[in-house]
């Protein structure tokens, strides 16, 4: 499989020409480096227009989100067309792991995206 990645700065236009190639698109929605950092609400945006040209193009790639992933934007992310989550601090911080992620996963699923 093939996959690319890109950092919060970058457009997700510039994906355009490769998306036909690839099975998976990583929208970094902090900046890579350590963990716990603020979540970058403008990922959002860039997973829905991702999302859209996806839809558009017919294609079939998974798009992942990493950073900042917690209870306050699973739902928004999964909404808006993430098919793949990543939560670190979130779930490794909190006090019982197994309920955090059994509460990310129904958080998730509440959203009416593909995870539902």
């Amino acid at each position: 499989m093939a996959g690319v990645v890109i950092n919060p700065a970058t457009s997700v236009d510039l994906l355009r020409p490769i998306l036909p190639d690839i099975d998976l698109a990583l929208i970094m929605s902090v900046n890579p480096g350590f963990g716990g950092q603020a979540f970058i609400e403008s990922s959002i945006q860039k997973v829905e227009h991702l999302a859209q040209i996806r839809e558009e193009l017919n294609l079939s790639f998974l798009i992942e989100i990493d950073g900042g992933v917690g209870k306050s934007n699973i739902a928004k992310l999964s909404e808006a067309g993430t098919d793949v989550l990543v939560a670190g601090s979130s779930v490794f911080k909190a006090d019982d792991i197994p309920a955090r992620i059994a509460e990310l996963s129904k958080l998730a699923k509440s959203g009416t995206g593909k995870l539902a």
